[in-house]
Protein backbone atom coordinates (compact mmCIF):
# COMPACT_ATOMS: atom_id res chain seq x y z
CA UNK A 1 0.00 0.00 0.00
CA UNK A 2 3.08 2.44 0.83
CA UNK A 3 4.48 1.91 -2.87
CA UNK A 4 1.42 2.89 -4.21
CA UNK A 5 1.12 6.36 -2.57
CA UNK A 6 4.57 6.93 -3.25
CA UNK A 7 3.98 6.16 -6.88
CA UNK A 8 0.76 8.60 -6.45
CA UNK A 9 3.15 11.17 -5.23
CA UNK A 10 5.82 11.03 -7.87
CA UNK A 11 3.54 11.41 -10.73
CA UNK A 12 2.74 14.89 -12.09
CA UNK A 13 -0.15 16.81 -10.86
CA UNK A 14 -1.28 18.43 -13.91
CA UNK A 15 -0.87 15.99 -17.17
CA UNK A 16 -2.17 18.20 -18.90
CA UNK A 17 1.43 20.55 -19.34
CA UNK A 18 2.85 17.80 -20.47
CA UNK A 19 5.24 18.10 -23.83
CA UNK A 20 2.37 17.04 -26.66
CA UNK A 21 2.84 16.92 -30.12
CA UNK A 22 1.49 20.63 -31.19
CA UNK A 23 2.13 23.92 -30.70
CA UNK A 24 0.07 27.29 -31.80
CA UNK A 25 1.28 29.94 -33.77
CA UNK A 26 -0.21 34.15 -33.19
CA UNK A 27 0.30 36.78 -35.24
CA UNK A 28 1.11 39.19 -32.51
CA UNK A 29 0.42 42.04 -35.03
CA UNK A 30 -3.09 41.18 -35.82
CA UNK A 31 -3.75 40.18 -31.99
CA UNK A 32 -6.82 42.87 -30.70
CA UNK A 33 -6.30 41.23 -27.44
CA UNK A 34 -9.50 40.31 -26.98
CA UNK A 35 -8.48 37.39 -24.62
CA UNK A 36 -10.85 34.83 -25.53
CA UNK A 37 -8.42 32.27 -26.35
CA UNK A 38 -6.61 32.57 -23.18
CA UNK A 39 -10.29 31.82 -21.48
CA UNK A 40 -10.88 28.58 -23.59
CA UNK A 41 -7.34 27.42 -23.25
CA UNK A 42 -8.25 24.66 -20.74
CA UNK A 43 -4.13 23.60 -20.89
CA UNK A 44 -3.72 27.16 -20.29
CA UNK A 45 -0.54 27.77 -22.43
CA UNK A 46 -1.73 30.78 -23.71
CA UNK A 47 0.04 34.09 -22.07
CA UNK A 48 -0.69 37.97 -22.53
CA UNK A 49 2.35 40.31 -23.75
CA UNK A 50 4.16 42.79 -22.17
CA UNK A 51 4.50 44.77 -25.36
CA UNK A 52 2.44 46.27 -27.32
CA UNK A 53 1.83 45.61 -31.03
CA UNK A 54 1.77 48.34 -33.95
CA UNK A 55 -2.20 48.74 -32.87
CA UNK A 56 -1.40 49.44 -29.10
CA UNK A 57 -2.55 46.06 -27.78
CA UNK A 58 -0.48 43.48 -25.62
CA UNK A 59 -0.86 40.24 -28.14
CA UNK A 60 -1.62 37.19 -26.63
CA UNK A 61 1.45 34.67 -27.07
CA UNK A 62 2.19 30.79 -26.43
CA UNK A 63 4.38 29.75 -23.40
CA UNK A 64 6.08 27.16 -26.03
CA UNK A 65 5.01 24.46 -24.80
CA UNK A 66 2.20 22.11 -23.28
CA UNK A 67 -0.50 22.89 -26.33
CA UNK A 68 -2.74 20.03 -26.73
CA UNK A 69 -3.43 21.00 -30.51
CA UNK A 70 -7.63 20.97 -29.90
CA UNK A 71 -7.63 23.92 -31.72
CA UNK A 72 -10.48 25.47 -29.29
CA UNK A 73 -8.15 28.88 -29.76
CA UNK A 74 -8.27 29.13 -33.34
CA UNK A 75 -12.07 28.70 -33.57
CA UNK A 76 -12.89 31.08 -30.68
CA UNK A 77 -10.87 33.74 -32.18
CA UNK A 78 -12.37 36.27 -34.42
CA UNK A 79 -9.64 37.89 -36.17
CA UNK A 80 -9.23 35.55 -39.07
CA UNK A 81 -5.28 34.31 -39.37
CA UNK A 82 -3.98 35.29 -36.09
CA UNK A 83 -4.12 31.59 -34.52
CA UNK A 84 -2.57 28.51 -36.09
CA UNK A 85 -2.35 25.30 -34.55
CA UNK A 86 -0.45 22.74 -35.81
CA UNK A 87 -0.26 18.56 -34.79
CA UNK A 88 1.72 15.91 -36.61
CA UNK A 89 1.94 18.33 -39.42
CA UNK A 90 -1.58 19.09 -39.65
CA UNK A 91 -2.99 22.54 -39.53
CA UNK A 92 -6.44 23.07 -37.25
Amino acid sequence: MSELNLEMVNEDPNPVKKKHNARVEIDGELCKECLLCIEVCAPDVLKVSESLNKMGYHPVEYIGDGCTGCGVCFYVCPEPGVIRVFKKNKVA
